[in-house]
């Protein structure tokens, strides 16, 4: 299948500088079945009322980000609701106590930003799903058996669609469906916060809306805030913003999706921070969110969250140095490098294989001949010896990550492109490798140190 030309120069430009882009995946996607099955057997659980959390592990550069985002744009387009998040120094699950900072709250904010769906796959998709919701009701209402065969008598000077006896009964559906989240945590307030969009958008109240979409993405800052725009005695904060979430998961499947899929990448954020009272802090959300989500408390929602080896496994200052967390995450004593369980709650992400690597860097060069509009003049034979020169350095059967290579082969192919007088052979040299030299020249070396060895 060819791949549209918008569409491989995203892919090609973002692959070549190191970050996963955000479509065309499909066109790349190798390997990691074991790994894609897991995940899609979580989903199938998500949509049937249930909840699920899973963290994908590996090195920098091994896939995880483009796996995390290659199922994003799969459970959206089979109807989920999806959203994104990196952790940075700014965003956290929990903020530091007493801090105005509210990282956790950051994080929450990112999430509802990146708020996406199959009709709008670049976030900001709030407004769209309420809307969605309340279309479905007023045809739900107007479509309704005591609605077709006693049709109240409408008067004709007012506008048919919002009529008062339509309107009463389009307000009583609302109430029906949104009674079930007033019993949740917080679940009151969210459906006062419904409602009184319903009847923002019945009247065209444009600024009544932005308030309402203002407090579901957490940006009002005080309770006084809230209750002066918006009649609520509450807002979403550091401390609540997971509740939300799992209020959300309920209504959107209310809405007619089939449920919230929430992934969070860069944990090692937390594993960097210096001070062991906010990383545990940090830890003990993770251990909240993981216990709702087996335990079943919480339903149509799934997390996946993405680490390295380092931020999961330290025992100093990683998620296993919080024991609870380690004692619930760590691996049983059958499973092995060999031999591994794809349910346990940590998937580790192997290195492709070199097959899988050839298929990809194929895969490659076809998108790039289509982006520039030339005929691949890569053979297999050249592939293949691309790949060898790539496996050959030292220490990259445990080291070299697909980052580096794909990296490496669009250069290739945008050296070759440019230079067409050049051979594979001369670009790549003759299969031999040096170690790396320093940085420092002769001459940078101060003369009281020329004479140390070590």
């Amino acid at each position: 299948m060819s791949v549209p030309p918008r569409i491989a120069n995203l892919l090609i430009n973002a692959l070549r500088s190191g970050v996963v882009p955000r479509v065309g995946l499909e066109h790349i996607t190798v390997g990691r079945a074991k790994e894609i099955g897991a995940i899609l057997h979580d989903i199938d659980m998500i949509e049937a009322g249930g909840a699920t959390f899973r963290f994908i592990v590996g090195k920098y550069g091994s896939g995880k980000s483009f796996m995390m985002q290659t199922i994003r744009n799969y459970a959206a387009a089979r109807g989920f609701v999806v959203c994104d998040a990196d952790l940075s120094p700014e965003r956290r699950l929990v903020g530091t106590k007493g801090s105005t900072q509210n990282q956790g709250l950051a994080t929450y904010r990112e999430l509802m930003q990146h708020l996406s769906t199959k009709a709008k796959p670049d976030g900001g998709a709030l407004p769209l799903i309420l809307e969605k919701w309340i279309n479905g009701i007023m045809t739900e209402v107007k479509t309704s058996k005591d609605w077709y065969d006693n049709p109240p008598v409408i008067d004709e000077t007012v506008d048919s669609e919002f009529d008062a006896f339509f309107d009463a009964a389009v307000e009583r559906r609302i109430y029906t469906v949104i009674g079930e989240l007033e019993g949740m945590v917080n679940g009151f307030a969210f459906a006062q916060a419904v409602s009184t969009y319903y009847r923002a958008y019945r009247d065209g109240d444009e600024t009544k809306k932005g308030h309402v979409l203002k407090w579901f993405r957490g940006e009002y800052n005080g309770l006084r805030e809230a209750r002066a725009d918006l009649g609520i005695n509450l807002f979403v904060n550091d401390e609540n913003w997971y509740d939300f979430l799992k209020i959300f998961a309920i209504f959107l499947v209310k809405a007619g999706y089939k449920g919230l899929l929430v992934l969070i990448d860069e944990l090692v954020n937390l594993f960097k921070l210096p001070n062991a009272i906010t990383r545990a802090a940090n830890y003990e959300k993770i251990l909240t969110l993981f216990n709702d989500t087996l335990q079943g408390k919480a339903k149509h929602i799934g997390f996946l969250m993405g680490g390295t080896p380092q931020c999961m496994e330290d025992r100093y200052r990683g998620i296993f140095s919080y024991e609870a967390l380690r004692s619930r995450l760590a691996e049983g004593h059958f499973a092995g490098a060999d031999v591994k369980d794809m349910t346990a709650p940590i998937i580790r992400l192997a290195m492709l294989t070199q097959e899988e690597m050839y298929v990809l860097v194929e895969k490659l060069r076809d998108i790039h001949a289509g982006l520039y509009n030339y005929t691949p003049v890569l053979t297999h034979e050249d592939l293949l010896y691309f790949l060898t020169v790539e496996y050959n350095r030292v220490g990259a059967q445990t080291h070299i990550t697909p980052r580096e290579i794909i990296r490496d082969f669009i250069e290739l192919a945008n050296i070759l492109h440019q230079n067409p007088h050049l051979s594979v052979a001369q670009v790549l040299g003759s299969n031999s490798f040096e170690l790396a030299k320093g940085g420092l020249t002769d001459e940078d070396v101060n003369e009281e140190f020329e004479e140390f060895e070590i």
